[in-house]
């Protein structure tokens, strides 16, 4: 009598194994099926159900695994849930895709969708730009004096009101001596990259950082205009400035446009916790704010071009709205969200 007895004890674990693994092996099976395609592909593998399923899937497994160990399941199960695991968290969590593939994605997907997302904001920054150059503009065409005021000695080097006109036109044309001109530019690159990055880093505190250097870089620029303009030299700067500022200012744009959606989201988290509503306004920001500093490196480039071996304004015209063009078709033509992006903004 007592072998019976230990004969069934012995074979109620080996049911409940059974029964267990009967109740639950259809959801284990299609999460290694959706695991299995992802490491041979991509996410993009997936439909938009299957991606919907994949962190339930990987929240059944934990849980499977969970009452296997706490119930001396037989070890093959155990090990089995336990590398299903392992690899549904990698591919959730980790960084399963090589560089190339994931420079691709940010190139054609990730950074255009952030852009895009911060439409409004890119617009408001558009136009706090625009209203700060014609207040600067108007300013100095009134009073010459409001010159000195708006622009630093350190950033004029010289070219103010009272600079003749040659003087303005070497700026233009490259006909200064002794390195005068590429410190000038250097300095004009320096500080428009130190507003972008500024207007990014400085958005949290309510935007109102942000909104100050956005106008006040932009009473910069109608001052120098104006200043040029008046000496008639106004065509030819602007297209000096416009074969590098188009994708310059563009980059300055969207680092505010970026610094704005963090602090908007500060300002007004909704029911959220403020650090929360940052840190998700934060993730699509980073993004767009990553592409600026490569946007800034073209600047840089074509700040260089345009110094050294370009004179003419037509040509200058021609690169610095080609590249104005380029940008925006990159940026906002429709594109499709797939894959993680999808889920990312």
């Amino acid at each position: 009598m007592s072998a019976l007895v230990d004969v069934r004890a012995a074979a109620v674990p080996l049911v409940n194994a059974s029964r267990f693994r009967a109740a639950h092996e259809a959801e284990w099976n299609r999460l290694d099926a959706l695991l299995t395609r992802m490491e041979k592909k991509s996410v993009r593998a997936l439909d938009e159900e299957d991606i919907l399923a994949l962190p339930l899937l990987y929240r059944s497994a934990l849980s499977s695994l969970s009452v296997a160990r706490e119930t001396s399941l037989d070890r093959s199960l155990v090990t089995y849930l336990e590398q299903l695991c392992t690899r549904a968290y990698f591919q959730l969590y980790g960084v399963p895709e090589s560089a190339v593939r994931q420079a691709r994605r940010f190139f054609g997907s990730g950074w255009p969708l952030a852009v895009q997302a911060l439409w409004r904001e890119t617009l408001v920054c558009l136009l706090l730009t625009v209203a700060g150059a014609v207040a600067g503009y108007w300013l100095v065409a009134t009073d010459t004096s409001w010159y000195y005021s708006i622009i630093p000695d350190a950033m004029a080097g010289g070219r103010d009101p009272s600079a003749s006109m040659e003087t303005l036109r070497g700026t233009i044309y490259g006909e200064q001596k002794g390195g005068m001109l590429a410190t000038f530019a250097a300095y004009l690159f320096t500080h428009n990259s130190q507003v972008a990055i500024f207007a990014f880093a400085l958005g949290f505190a309510f935007t109102v950082p942000t909104v100050l250097l956005l106008l006040y870089n932009g009473l910069s620029l109608g001052a120098m205009i104006c200043l040029f303009a008046q000496k008639g030299l106004g065509f030819g700067f602007v297209g000096w400035l416009t074969i590098h500022g188009s994708t310059e200012m563009f980059a300055i744009i969207l680092a505010g446009a970026a610094g704005m959606r963090i602090g908007t989201a500060v300002a007004f988290p909704g029911r959220d916790a403020r650090t929360e509503s940052a840190v998700r306004a934060g993730r699509g920001a980073a993004v767009a704010m990553a592409g600026v500093v490569l946007m800034l490196l073209v600047a840089g480039l074509l700040e260089g071009i345009g110094r050294q071996t370009i004179q003419s304004d037509a040509t200058r015209y021609g690169i610095g709205l080609a590249m104005l063009a380029g940008w925006l078709a990159y940026f906002y033509l429709p594109r499709r969200r797939e894959g993680s992006d999808a889920l990312a903004y």
